[in-house]
């Protein structure tokens, strides 16, 4: 077992390891605990989860919601669930938001462990302690920062997921690249199904990191926004049709020519689009959606002073923030689109 750490407002593990299973089970013969879980993993997890211990949740980001929420809740209360209770969130990075979001709030505050079983959960999600649910204003916009007491990441969760699955999760792991260690990008180029191991190894270590400086996002962390701005306004545009790193792929073309605007060379923007059309993601959007997807962006947590933010990049792995008027903006999402 490999683990890294990370230091937020606790120390915790995440541990890489080759039996998940093993793994619950102990922590479920150690203390109280229930599992959240959507849907879809039900029947599989009922085959190793004691009966009466899973809280099923509609799968993805349906389940981010005060209506889910609430109904877990109450689930917790009828069970007698105690500040001593574990939740155990095994599933995407919808499953570790909300149930990371519900830990906070039950009693004031009980342990969760995450389980991620998508790429995106692994390398993003489940790790840092950001927590929610989505409004119909927007995607996160209500939620905590509240950290896992661990992270149990199995990779052979990966033999579950469709190639676009895959392939979407893996536009975090692009984001850490062009952010802090090119060697994920060199990984990917290479051969990604021979190294997705140690891809998500090096995506992990590179978020885990950076929270550690900066758990609150007051400074450091935003670079892991690189690509969300418009990424996430693509998200919620596309009625969520759109896997979260579908949708971040377009992000990271946008930001990236944004960065060309102030600087960035040409050829660092061509390696953004060849890799992840590589990885077969989408490096475009529709361009009648801009003035609604501009108000989208207007209404994100990382604008600041009445201006919307976006994480640039003077070069692979120097960051910068930058804000730009809406004339620009638009210019550079048709110059995308074109």
């Amino acid at each position: 077992m490999k683990s890294i750490e990370v230091r937020a407002e606790r120390v915790y593990q995440v541990d890489i390891c080759d039996s998940w299973q093993s793994e619950v089970s102990d922590l479920m013969q150690l203390r109280e605990s229930l599992v959240v879980a959507p849907q879809r993993l039900v029947t599989e997890l009922s085959e190793i989860i004691p009966q009466g211990k899973i809280l099923s949740v509609p799968d993805g980001e349906k389940q981010k919601s005060f209506e889910t929420l609430q109904d877990l809740a109450e689930k917790l209360a009828a069970l007698g669930a105690s500040r001593e209770t574990l939740l155990i969130a095994i599933g995407g990075g919808a499953t570790t938001d909300l149930t990371g979001f519900l830990a906070a709030g039950y009693l004031r505050g009980v342990d969760w462990v995450a389980v991620p079983t998508t790429v995106a959960g692994m390398v993003d999600a489940a790790i840092g302690g950001k927590t929610g649910i989505n409004l119909a204003s927007g995607k996160n916009l209500f939620g905590a920062f509240n950290s896992p007491i661990r992270v149990i990441v199995d990779t052979s969760w990966l033999e579950t997921l469709s190639k676009r699955d895959k392939a979407a999760g893996l536009a975090e792991s692009v984001k850490c690249g062009f952010i802090r260690d090119e060697k994920i990008l060199q990984l990917i180029e290479s051969n990604t199904k021979d190294n997705i191991r140690e891809i998500i190894e090096r995506s992990i270590k590179v978020k885990a990191d950076v929270v550690s400086m900066d758990f609150r996002e007051s400074g450091e962390r935003e670079i892991l926004n690189y690509g969300h701005t418009l990424g996430h306004a693509v998200e919620r545009h596309s009625g969520y049709s759109l896997r979260h790193g579908e949708a971040i792929s377009i992000g990271l073309v946008f930001a990236a020519k944004l960065s060309h605007r102030f600087g960035l060379n040409k050829q660092v923007v061509d390696r953004h689009i060849k890799i992840l059309q590589s990885l077969n993601l989408p490096i475009q959007y529709e361009q009648a959606a801009w003035p609604k997807l501009y108000e989208l962006m207007g209404k994100d947590k990382k604008r600041r002073a009445g201006e919307i933010r976006f994480v640039t990049i003077n070069g692979i792995g120097i960051t910068d923030r930058k804000s730009a008027p809406e004339g620009i903006l638009s210019e550079v999402y048709r110059e995308m689109n074109q």
